[in-house]
């Protein structure tokens, strides 16, 4: 624990102060120019200028568009992973700021403009008060975080999580004031699997059905009891969702069709409930098909994992922000059954999601929203919360 005889916090704030200008700058310069998905070209160039002004060599081209960074303490120890995400939205931006999008139907609608400009805050500083650390820490710029094929599983395919020790993400979150810091125990964020299913029957004449196999009656027997997996097959204390959104099937009121295809997305909040309910959908899908004379096809795709946080690692995160910012921060278990790709760092090690206020006064904001308008000082409060928890846990 961090001596408070020698407490860094001035410090760290003086040193991110200093450089907040800046860092408004940029996250402006990278909201106006938003890319989606694997596509961060401009963002990563930007990225690594801006670490090479600082001394610090940056590898670009990580998991196809990330950018990752080492910076060295000068006494051996453990690496810390600081990851950011820097893709946008395909939404159009209607906020009318000076610094809105230039590029229709894109926008930095989740904040992760915030989370670059941050993250480079932190890499400011740290660069700063490496003499003091013990280990490293490695900055992790990730493109994809919004798409299902995900810029982490790709960062870390190539590499970006080989010797590292633990790990730190963190999101801005409008439903609190700018700077509260939130912290989840468990799961912060649920897996997200989609599945597409495909009913087989025969065609026939609608007035002859004894003569044909009916694919669209089957798909409905299929969905009507693929709810009883979360009803009556999952733990009420480890819920989960299973949600059908798309069915196809026929083209005309006179003819039963060959088949009928249904899709959707499990989400679930631990690794046992995932895999419950992934051998659930299963066995109901291939045993009411059986049972109707009907085939069935099922293309199952596990995506993201649960985030799962580290119990020891939020605990730390309590104490050192709360010395930081003067307030210790809030503790909840999480609720959200959203995805996010940080989940495949935390498979890996002992990691944390820290949430940071972003939330305007007069405003109700949400991400995902096309109006959405954050509040600016939420990079300085999350790039010195980044920078406190590199130095606590590497001294």
């Amino acid at each position: 624990m961090t001596d408070r005889r020698n407490d860094p916090g001035p410090e760290i704030e003086g040193l991110i102060r200093t450089i907040e200008p800046r860092l408004i700058e940029l996250r402006r310069d990278i909201h106006a120019h938003p890319e989606t998905g694997f596509d961060t070209i401009r963002t990563a160039g930007l990225v690594a200028a801006e670490l090479g002004a600082l001394g610090i060599e940056a590898r670009t081209g990580v998991g196809r568009t990330g950018v990752v960074a080492d910076i060295s303490g000068a006494f051996p120890g453990p690496c810390l992973i600081l990851r950011a995400d820097m893709d946008a939205l395909p939404i159009g931006e209607q906020t009318g700021l000076p610094y809105a999008s230039t590029i229709p139907g894109r926008m930095h609608a989740c904040g992760h403009d915030l989370h670059t400009a941050s993250l480079l805050g932190a890499a400011y500083a740290l660069v700063s008060l490496a003499p003091r650390l013990r280990g490293s820490v490695r900055l992790i710029f990730q493109p994809a975080e919004e798409t299902q094929e995900s810029g982490a599983a790709a960062m870390v395919a190539d590499g970006a999580a080989k010797d590292a020790d633990m790990a730190i993400a963190f999101h801005n979150r409008p439903e609190l004031p700018a700077g509260q810091v939130l912290l989840n125990r468990g799961a912060s964020t649920a897996s997200s699997d989609e599945f597409r299913v495909v009913v087989r029957g025969k065609s026939g004449h609608a007035a002859r059905p004894h003569a044909a196999i009916d694919p669209i009656v089957a798909s409905a027997h299929i969905i009507t009891q693929l709810q009883t997996v979360i009803s009556r097959e999952m733990d009420p204390a480890q819920s989960a969702v299973l949600t059908i959104g798309h069915i196809e099937g026929g083209a005309t009121q006179n003819i039963i069709p060959d088949s009928c295809m249904f899709e959707g997305t499990v989400r679930c909040r631990s690794p046992r409930s995932r895999d419950l309910a992934e051998a659930a959908f299963r066995r109901i899908c291939e045993g009411t098909a059986q049972a109707l004379n009907a085939a069935v096809e099922i293309d199952y795709a596990r995506g993201a994992p649960p985030l799962m946080n580290d119990d020891a690692l939020v605990d730390r995160a309590v104490s050192v922000l709360g010395h930081q910012f003067g307030a210790t921060p809030q503790v909840e278990p999480g609720t959200s059954f959203g995805a996010e790709d940080f989940s495949y760092f935390s498979e890996l090690m002992p990691s944390v999601q820290i949430f940071i206020g972003s939330g305007q006064p007069g405003r109700d904001d949400r991400v995902h929203n096309s109006d959405y308008q954050p509040d600016e000082a939420c990079i300085g409060q999350s790039a010195i919360a980044l920078t406190r928890m590199a130095v606590d846990l590497l001294s």
